[in-house]
């Protein structure tokens, strides 16, 4: 894994690969630069933790990953493909294969069972029922929650949730996990269930996951720590040096 605000040199073999990434928003007549040329490359299977202060571009950053945004300027390339060269359905196609999204809130619908919830991105496939279930059965039994799929979130701890959630994001057998604050609103005991299984799914299952997060225990069990600054990569150590 390598990263630098500096340098261009990155292997051509990463999952992901970021150079020169600028992103600016406006507050009223204010523009505030978010992100300011920020140079990145992650190899398939790290998992990568990102802290830093509120507003130094952590979020932004996953949603540009994730293709939920644009940049300015600058080039994303994930799984050899030039995000900037994506029209609008072609990104949302791309997304659906290569991407899982973890929130801090579980954003379960209530009226649905877990199954269901998990069930939900593989409507938008070609998938037949029996494949869909089957998808789902799989993705359950991966998070722990194989005997609590026709449950309703009602009927589930938070953490239970938050499997869901995580099986949800792993059902159409992405590349990459994002991660936004996925501990944010558990206990601790929790917490450190949900990153023993993150940190599972990457040694065991080669997903590569980036994770933002402001619990230091928890970016304790990534691979790397990445420090986000004013919108710039400051500092990247491995994760037993930064706890």
């Amino acid at each position: 894994m390598a990263s630098t605000d500096t340098s261009g040199n990155t292997s051509s073999d990463s999952l992901i690969q970021v150079h020169g990434l600028v992103k600016t928003y406006r507050r009223g007549s204010e523009k505030i630069r978010v992100l300011s040329g920020l140079e990145l490359e992650i190899d398939t299977g790290e998992f990568v933790a990102f802290m830093g202060p509120s507003g130094s571009g952590k979020t932004t950053l996953l949603n540009l990953l994730g293709g939920l945004d644009v940049p300015d300027t600058g080039s994303i390339r994930i799984a050899g493909e030039e995000m900037a060269g994506l029209s609008g359905r072609a990104l949302s196609r791309w997304r659906a294969r290569h991407v899982g999204f973890v929130f801090q809130t579980f954003n379960l619908i209530p009226v649905l069972t877990a199954a269901r919830n998990v069930e939900l991105p593989l409507l938008l496939t070609r998938l037949s029922r029996a494949e869909r279930q089957r998808h789902v059965a799989a993705a359950l039994e991966l998070v722990g929650l194989a005997g609590r799929m026709d449950h309703y979130p009602r009927q589930l701890s938070g953490g239970q949730e938050q499997r869901v959630a995580i099986a949800r994001a792993l059902v159409s057998d992405p590349d990459l996990l994002l991660c936004d604050e996925p501990t944010g609103d558990l206990d601790r005991d929790t917490s450190e269930e949900i990153v023993d299984l993150l940190r599972q799914l990457s040694d065991q299952h080669q997903k590569t996951i980036l994770m933002v997060t402001h619990d230091p225990r928890a970016a304790d069990r990534a691979d790397h720590v990445l420090l986000l600054e004013r919108g710039r990569l400051v500092r990247a150590a491995d994760a037993q040096a930064a706890s």
